[in-house]
């Protein structure tokens, strides 16, 4: 069956919320500091529903396979929002769905009129740091905003 990019819904926050919490398990990085102790993790459509913001939904067969989302994340410049939750399940890996989301985040910041797309990751995350780097993204020496995320060691930028 083909696989539905959409945009967030209330029925999707707890499958969601265990998917990002299983992906962070599997790396290791199930850590203080990290969307894993993140309350607004477990009511991701809430959070979404905040004005130039957007989060999507990769789905195969009424699972949810994977998402991805932009957020205007506090303290970031003006003109730059936060590329944020970009989780796949391991049935989904290595088959573009991530690229699709990011892609699909991307243009919602566009989309929106932002500038610059900012992300926060760890090294961990070795195969979505080479995507982040093939879309454009360079590494920053220090983090931007006031994500609360104060475990993510990797920052990165996208100017539109």
């Amino acid at each position: 069956m083909a696989i539905i990019y959409r945009t967030i819904e209330e029925k999707d926050n707890q499958e969601l919320a265990s998917l990002i919490r299983t992906v962070l398990r599997e790396f290791k990085i199930d850590k203080p500091g990290t969307v894993y102790t993140d309350p607004t993790t477990d009511h991701l459509s809430k959070v979404f529903e905040l004005p130039q913001s957007a989060y999507w939904i990769a789905e195969e067969d009424g699972v949810i396979i994977g998402g991805c989302g932009i957020f205007p994340t506090s303290g970031l410049p003006e003109g730059c929002v936060e590329l944020v939750k970009l989780y796949t399940a391991v049935s989904a890996r290595g088959k573009g769905i991530g690229k699709m989301l990011m892609q699909k985040s991307i243009s919602s910041a566009q989309h929106f009129g932002y500038n610059e797309i900012y992300l926060e990751s760890f090294p961990e995350l070795s195969a979505a740091i080479g995507m982040y780097e093939k879309a454009g993204f360079k590494k920053l020496s220090a983090p931007l905003g006031q994500s609360g995320h104060f475990a993510c060691n990797i920052w990165m930028l996208l100017v539109l």
